[in-house]
């Protein structure tokens, strides 16, 4: 079976968007289905992650066709401002300048869906042509951006072609949804284009339970829960941090500061001499100036090793190094559904996790089922310091560790033969 993947992520883009595809092209052809990757030639990535082109097979047809990204134009009013709404790190409303309200208003009412909308019909006028010749069977559409949806939905209307659509976060209950300043008729369009696309696909895959119960209350097409996963990574076994080390790895969002987490860190350094000549708080990748300064309000500055975005690799060994890994979502009924993808390289770093997030928090259930780490609700202060006690007591006494059961049924390999049989067993729908 040849299949046509239409992704706007893809090495050099770094980031988490770019790991879920990369991952199931390597692969695919072991369960007989050839991929073929179609990417814009001039992206605008907000992360760029080179080491992440060596992973990508050797004998896979990659297309490749020019893009009209308006966040380049933007880039020359404001580089920062543009880098940051691009990845999804919406500044606080109160602390926004005209130009970034500008900028949000712009990007939500004039580019339905998203950014990359002008490259729809472009792609649909090349990959029609291109899935004839080369004799596609199927098109995978992955988003966001979801504009990539409608080049699958056009597709499909086109060619004698079955059609899998893959959301990898939601479209219009995603967290940034309701910043981007939608009018009333912007609003209705982007739901409105999202019932079109969820009713023209001939299945659909989510990352999610909660994500799938959304969807089909929204058509009757099939929806299936893939998740992601982790990889086999070629890491040297890493010594221990010595210090105390709470680690975030990846995009710390405004929205995202844990202010319960930062008092009761500051209680711990106050009350707890051991503690307070042990901890370190290591945040590695985009933090918000909102995030920086709750710490530095929360007298937690000087215990702070700011380290900044790193390549893959180096993130995977900061993730066994560190003596506890830091798992924060938005306190939001909306972001019950968000699954973050470091989650499950999380999980095989023998490092236990602590994490929160909302109240019935998908992760919340993978967490406690492959006893990998601790959940707490933002309400549930008491429960977050004595996690953290009790880990504490455990480095000083050098039992810190994690012993995850049930693992495999995340790794790559499996969840890419799960795709593989939803992708034969595909119904088409143009019959």
């Amino acid at each position: 079976m040849k299949v046509l993947i239409i992704t706007y992520y893809w090495p050099p883009a770094g980031g988490p968007g770019v790991q879920r595809w990369l991952k199931f092209v390597k692969y695919l052809p072991e369960f007989g289905i050839e991929p073929v990757v179609y990417i814009p030639e001039n992206p605008t990535y907000p992360l760029i992650d080179n080491g992440l082109l060596e992973e990508v097979r050797a004998d896979v047809t990659v297309l490749k066709q020019k893009i009209t990204e308006p966040y380049a134009w933007a880039s020359a009013f404001s580089r920062s401002s543009t880098k940051k709404i691009s990845s999804g790190i919406i500044p606080n409303k109160k602390k926004q300048s005209l130009l970034q309200k500008l900028m949000l208003w712009v990007r939500g009412n004039l580019f339905i869906p998203d950014a990359r909308v002008l490259w729809v019909r472009p792609s649909v006028q090349y990959l029609e042509k291109y899935s004839k010749e080369h004799d596609i069977e199927v098109i995978i559409t992955t988003g966001p951006p979801h504009s990539l949806h409608l080049i699958g939905k056009k597709l499909k209307e086109k060619l004698s072609v079955k059609w899998l659509a893959d959301f990898r976060d939601p479209w219009t209950t995603i967290g940034y949804h309701k910043e981007l300043k939608l009018s009333a008729y912007a609003a209705s369009k982007h739901k409105s284009l999202e019932k079109e696309v969820l009713n023209a696909a001939d299945a659909i895959v989510v990352t999610s339970p909660t994500t799938k119960k959304e969807f089909e209350a929204l058509t009757a097409r099939p929806v299936t829960v893939i998740t992601n996963g982790y990889d086999v990574e070629k890491t040297e076994k890493q010594p221990l941090d010595e210090k105390f080390t709470i680690a975030h790895i990846g995009s710390f969002l405004s929205e995202r500061n844990p202010k319960i987490l930062w008092e009761v860190l500051s209680e711990l350094v106050k009350e707890n001499e051991s503690f307070r000549n042990s901890f370190e708080l290591k945040l590695i990748g985009a933090v918000s100036q909102e995030v920086l300064a709750s710490v530095k309000q929360h007298g937690l500055e000087p215990y702070q090793n700011l380290v900044g975005y790193l390549p893959h690799k180096e993130a995977v060994a900061h993730q066994r190094k560190s003596q506890v890994l830091l798992l924060i979502e938005i306190d939001s009924a909306d972001t019950r559904c968000i699954i973050p993808g470091k989650l499950f390289e999380y999980m095989v770093s023998e490092r236990p996790i602590l994490a929160i997030g909302p109240d019935k928090a998908d992760f919340a259930d993978i967490l406690k089922s492959t006893n990998t780490g601790i959940f707490v609700t933002y309400t549930e202060k008491d429960r977050l310091r004595n996690a953290i006690i009790d880990y504490f007591d455990k480095y000083t006494g050098q039992t810190l560790t994690s012993h995850g059961i049930g693992l495999q049924q995340y790794s790559r390999k499996n969840l890419t033969e799960q795709l593989a049989v939803l992708l034969k067993k595909l119904p088409d729908t143009n019959r």
